[in-house]
């Protein structure tokens, strides 16, 4: 058994509703800019079109990542209605509540993310 202290569930429930809620809402202003870009060479010149387009590919690649955090998001919360939040999914022993602190989306250890990464 692991020397980690328990973890306060309710703590990390609403960190994680606060994330889910802030990702939407940064979602919603990100949809505007990754929107198709206008190619009127009559009012925008060769290099605003460029970027333009540069925006638009960095908006897009955001709302990839944004997406994903979400689905983290909500699985993290699936796994703390389920009872099994905090568990590494490789070697079944606790993560750091200080790991899930600074994401509270983690499904590895360290060790084991380490291992992951070799």
């Amino acid at each position: 058994m692991s020397d980690t202290p328990p973890l306060d569930l309710e703590y990390f429930r609403q960190a994680l509703l606060e994330l889910q809620q802030n990702l939407i809402k940064l979602g919603a202003a990100g949809e505007a800019a990754a929107q198709t870009v206008e190619l009127d060479q009559s009012r925008v010149g060769r290099l605003s079109r460029m970027d333009a387009l540069q925006a638009q590919a960095m908006s897009q690649a955001s709302n990839r990542r944004r997406a994903a955090t979400l689905r983290g998001v909500a699985a993290a919360l699936r796994r703390i209605d389920q009872g099994d939040y905090g568990e590494c999914r490789e070697c079944g022993e606790m993560i750091n509540p200080k790991r899930l602190e600074f994401d509270p989306t983690l499904r590895l250890c360290i060790a084991c993310a380490d291992g992951q990464e070799a």
